[in-house]
């Protein structure tokens, strides 16, 4: 590959990480689909030829213990939810170019050829490790088979993952007091003789591959507690009937694929043919268009890999991908793009609480795909979190796309229409041409920043200018003459809105393509197009966007705050269930403190005037506060739980007397109050002034 800007001469593959065939779609699901979708299209705005390729994931634990629970084989369940992926991604304009799953032949196939290699590299190695078994079932566990406690941070995990603390992969035989998840009785350890891949083979590759690798900060900076430590070496076998069969072993399978007459043969850890699928879908696309080279890009190295993951699965990107690669002879990745999660006003998204919105649900309540798409790549940064409610969705679809970019393209070409038949004759200001030129300049810059946000920001901004500039011209004051070029000028700006945010809003910016007269579609244009002559007629245009009334927004929120109750009341059999029990709560400290100990704290109100990341840090923003006496600036743990573009005007309490430090480089003078592992920011029931003491 060849690390320069976009558009480089090298044929470019996105993926998206895989969605799990274990259960329905909902908008967290959602985001990272739609922003590689939106950066793919992006990149071929640039010039760039680019292709988008993922499948569904069909192996795994979870699984094969939820098609047992329905009496059903895995391959049954995990299809049926694979198929209903295929039908759910394209309603939201979400436009791969292959898509597959990790069952099916060529992944098999080439997952099998991926463990040859690393045997005949001397990169695989068998030992005899701790694996928990249920004697009670006569059953080993694998993975979510088991369960019990972190031994890193001490919290409840699952077999594989600690899902509930630190977050950190879990091989077999580590998590202690495992308990059986089939029987709920506790699990013994047995010692049994399991297949491993050295990654301290590939450490000093892995070093050098995170301080080259291009994407989002939080996937540049999270792994190198590992790549930098001692790397421990990937179980990649489980003890498991489902899944792809290690290399050269036999087994007997019936026709649902699973393990006959009660062979206990290994098979492949799910995180080994998962991202293979990335190659597998790449290869599918290479064969049946026969326009694009996959052993180029994946094995030469002349491409560029882009990969687009939740950050819960950055240690499986960062650091067992890139050496499976290294190991198999296999190009690296360019860039991995790391998405912050979705919370549900201000909560984390739950799906056993039903406090989610769900792919379906929301295409049933009438909403177009493109203002979902539109809001999910552009609320947040990348690695910040999005949080998504009714309100703000409502307001980013009223305030952005109807007010600013829906009136102004309809107001624009209805002028134009009517009072010229299309685009006037006349030459585009120089003044309008230079706006544009920059618009072009700083899309570009975006998108090789990998920020979407300011991607898409840039086209709406643009819309903006169109309309402040129709609004300062006044052309219906105009007589023919003197509004041509003021028409001419809108009629381009429309066009250049449109090429600029197809790959957010595609369907709408195809709308307004064939409003302008265009061939084709709106897909087919580059950022070159964006200066380039609109047709000269084109018939009267359609408004694009229609608002989300208030009442519509309470009727929304009314319908979500019923789904969490009823979720909780079946949760609670019957009882009561309050939305406190969503946090297990710490205690209350025994040791008191004295009126005056208190009184020691100057705790002031203070409005955040500005709010950025730091670079290199994960969770930590430099915020410019106000205090009344001085602007502070505060270093706060805020980064992945707040959209930082929306803190600038907030009210909040500082602690103003705390002595300073310095984190990541940055002096901290002071600390803001926040609640909860949220970081819910303390603030004001009225609006006191910055400065006023908190008592």
């Amino acid at each position: 590959m060849t690390y320069e800007d976009f558009p480089t001469d090298d044929q470019t593959v996105v993926t998206a990480g895989l969605p799990y065939a274990n259960g329905d779609l909902h908008i967290g699901h959602l985001r990272s689909y739609v922003n590689a979708d939106a950066f793919t299209r992006g990149l071929r705005k640039l010039g760039q030829d680019a292709i988008y390729v993922c499948g569904s994931d069909m192996h795994g634990t979870p699984i094969a213990v939820n098609a047992a629970e329905e009496g059903v084989s895995p391959e049954e369940f995990a299809l049926r939810h694979h198929e209903q992926y295929e039908e759910t991604f394209p309603k939201f304009n979400v436009d791969f170019d292959q898509y597959g799953h990790t069952h099916d032949e060529t992944n098999t196939q080439l997952t099998k050829e991926f463990v040859r290699t690393w045997e005949e590299n001397g990169h695989v190695f068998e030992k005899e490790i701790d694996v928990a078994y249920d004697p009670d079932a006569d059953q080993w566990l694998p993975d979510r088979y088991v369960e019990g406690t972190c031994p890193y941070c001490g919290e409840h995990a699952r077999g594989d993952e600690c899902d509930e603390g630190c977050q950190r992969h879990l091989e077999p035989g580590e998590i202690e007091d495992p308990v059986s998840s089939l029987t709920g009785n506790p699990a013994e350890y047995r010692r049994r003789e399991h297949k491993f891949l050295r990654l301290s083979d590939m450490q000093e590759h892995l070093q050098g591959f995170i301080n080259r690798m291009e994407g989002t900060s939080n996937a540049q900076n999270q792994p190198r507690e590992w790549i930098e430590g001692e790397l421990q070496d990937l179980c990649i076998t489980r003890d498991l009937d489902w899944g792809i069969d290690y290399p050269g072993e036999s087994v007997a399978r019936d026709d649902s694929g699973e393990a006959a007459n009660g062979s206990d043969d290994l098979v492949l850890y799910v995180w080994v043919d998962a991202p293979i699928e990335y190659v597998s879908t790449t290869k599918q696309y290479s064969e049946r268009t026969g326009d694009f080279d996959w052993e180029t890009v994946w094995k030469d190295g002349d491409g560029e890999i882009v990969h687009v993951i939740g950050r819960d699965i950055i240690q499986h990107h960062t650091v067992y991908w890139p050496a499976m690669l290294e190991a198999a002879d296999y190009a690296e990745p360019r860039a991995v793009c790391a998405t912050g999660f979705v919370n549900i006003d201000g909560k984390g998204l739950s799906t056993s609480k039903n406090r989610a919105i769900w792919a379906e649900e929301y295409l049933d309540e009438g909403f177009h795909p493109d203002l979902l798409r539109y809001y999910m790549a552009t609320a947040s940064g990348f690695e910040q979190d999005v949080n998504f409610s009714w309100d703000r969705f409502a307001e980013r679809v009223n305030s952005e796309l109807a007010d600013v970019v829906g009136n102004f393209a309809y107001r624009a070409l209805l002028f134009a229409n009517r009072n010229f038949g299309g685009t006037p004759e006349a030459a585009v200001s120089d003044d309008v041409e230079t706006e544009i030129a920059q618009a072009m300049d700083d899309y570009e810059d975006a998108l090789n920043d990998y920020d979407l946000k300011s991607a898409g920001e840039r086209a709406v901004a643009l819309a903006r200018y169109g309309n402040e500039y129709i609004q300062r011209n006044e052309p219906w004051k105009l007589d023919d003459d003197e509004a041509a070029p003021v028409i001419r000028d809108c009629v381009q700006l429309v066009k250049a809105v449109a090429v600029l945010l197809q790959p957010f809003t595609p369907e709408k910016a195809d709308e307004v393509w064939a409003q302008l007269g265009e061939d084709g579609s709106a897909a087919d244009a580059t950022v070159g197009d964006c200066l380039q002559a609109p047709p000269a007629e084109f018939g009267e245009p359609e408004e694009l966007f229609t608002k989300v009334e208030d009442d519509r927004v309470e009727e929304l929120d009314e319908k979500l705050q019923a789904k969490i109750e009823a979720a909780s009341t079946d949760e609670g059999d019957g009882e009561d269930v309050s939305e406190a029990s969503d946090t297990e709560l710490e205690p209350l400290a025994d040791e008191r403190i004295t009126f005056e100990d208190f009184q020691s704290l100057d705790l002031r109100v203070g409005e955040i005037q500005s709010a950025e990341g730091i670079e290199g840090a994960d969770d930590l923003a430099r915020l410019e506060v106000d205090v009344g006496h001085e602007v502070r600036q505060i270093v706060a743990g805020i980064k992945q739980l707040h959209d930082l573009d929306d803190l600038p005007g907030k009210r909040v309490v500082v602690v103003a007397n705390l002595e300073k430090a310095e984190l990541f480089g940055v002096e901290s003078n002071g600390m803001v109050l926040a609640a909860g592992e949220d970081a819910d920011l303390l603030t004001t029931h009225e609006d006191s002034e910055p400065g006023t003491k908190v008592k």
